[in-house]
């Protein structure tokens, strides 16, 4: 019986195989549209919507004027030691830490402004709803591509005065700022999930269409168990993995 798939889901499938197993190496060129349909004995149409199938699931990318190529893939893991005293001790905040296991030059774009605490961050941070809060939000690059952005909200009333209502918080970042001001930290939680980008994610992540995001929310903690910081982080999804360690008992 002849399969009811459609040519181009067909083709699409055979592009994907060659890709996954390396036929079609990360950075080479696709033939072009009749170059596959001669090869494949399609339209060109056909060969069109098949290449449209595969940069919807991120696997090709277009480029301008010089043909849809097989994306990249990137793998930045995390450090491990990101969030520990010592690498702020070293003067090390998290992404710092993050360019020197990966080795790439990291770059920050950092906007500050205050708002009044939503209902949601209130409950985390314990605060009043239309509390005052610390917003500070950036655009966190790798050798000049944008991989993350990071959202961070802190009572104000933590912030006032210290370098974290800085552009530039100084050596160890925002956490050694706060362990300065009295307030050391005890530990840390983070909940991930995937999503796709809004438009405005997109567009400050130069993502291609059909790749998702990571979604990564982290709460800090002092001492005494209470939240000093809410960080919501959205991180491509083609570029960063996490991994995690628990312990067995």
């Amino acid at each position: 019986m002849a399969s009811s798939e459609l040519p181009s889901r067909r083709l699409a499938a055979e592009l994907r195989e060659a890709i996954n197993s390396g036929a079609l190496a990360r950075g080479m060129r696709l033939p072009s549209e009749r170059t596959l349909s001669d090869e494949h004995g399609v339209a060109r149409n056909t060969a069109r919507e098949a290449i449209r199938l595969l940069t919807e699931e991120g696997l090709v990318v277009a480029i301008h004027g010089k043909g849809v190529f097989v994306r990249e893939k990137y793998r930045l893991a995390r450090s491990p030691e990101r969030l520990t005293r010592a690498a702020r001790a070293a003067g090390k905040g998290a992404f710092l830490g993050d360019a020197e296991v990966n080795q790439f030059a990291p770059a920050v774009e950092v906007d500050i402004r205050t708002e009044a605490a939503s209902e949601e961050v209130a409950a985390i941070l314990g605060i009043g709803e239309g509390a005052e809060v610390l917003v500070r939000e950036r655009v966190m690059s790798a050798d000049g591509q944008p991989i993350q952005l990071a959202t961070s909200r802190l009572p104000r009333s933590l912030t006032e005065g210290t370098a974290i209502e800085q552009p530039d918080t100084g050596p160890g970042g925002s956490y050694a700022r706060l362990e300065e001001a009295g307030h050391e930290l005890g530990h840390f939680s983070e909940t991930v999930g995937a999503r796709m980008p809004t438009p405005d994610e997109a567009s400050l992540l130069q993502l291609s269409a059909g790749t998702p995001i990571l979604v990564v929310r982290r709460i800090a903690f002092d001492t005494a168990g209470v939240a000093v910081e809410v960080n919501d982080m959205r991180l491509s999804g083609d570029r960063y993995e996490l991994a995690y360690e628990f312990p067995a008992d």
